[in-house]
């Protein structure tokens, strides 16, 4: 039972962190002479490296708040499941664990959709998605996993 415990923490805090690097670092779409993420739009001018806002489009609110809510619906469950381990009775279920888990994976789930269908495409086809936007998609199955693990799992007796 301590090998699985130490398992589902480890994948938990993995998917944490993976959530919180494609949330925040500028390489979801990227070429030759910029990178654009959730919110900023880098580019290499001169020798220079120059960042500015990313647009105001609803689509792009929408992705920012959905990942944003996936990373803190994680960190949430993280917490629950730490506290129900302590207080849930024995051959009890982590259902609110899990519960806000599956949320989590839905929520990457739909911004990653999002942003895979509303960015703009260019006609010479010179961007390509980065690896915020591969961990996005990393992200889903992983915290869709350890959702469904939470419901299997019960406290040892």
């Amino acid at each position: 039972m301590l090998a699985v415990l130490a398992g589902v923490v480890i994948l938990h805090l993995t998917e944490i962190i993976i959530l919180i690097i494609s949330t925040s670092v500028n390489a979801w779409r990227t070429n030759k002479e910029a990178s654009f993420d959730l919110w900023y739009k880098c580019s290499m001018l001169n020798a220079g490296y120059r960042c500015e806002g990313s647009s105001d489009a609803d689509w792009l609110q929408a992705v920012q708040a959905l990942m944003v809510l996936a990373t803190l619906f994680c960190m949430l469950s993280f917490i629950f499941f730490l506290c129900q381990l302590f207080t849930l009775v024995k051959g009890g279920r982590f259902f609110f664990t899990a519960v806000f888990q599956v949320l989590s994976s839905l929520f990457v789930m739909s911004g990653a959709i999002i942003y895979t269908v509303m960015s703009p495409d260019e006609k010479d086809g010179s961007n390509s998605y980065g690896y915020a936007f591969v961990l996005a998609w990393l992200a889903f199955p992983l915290t869709l996993i350890s959702g469904l693990i939470y419901i299997i799992l019960r406290k040892k007796e």
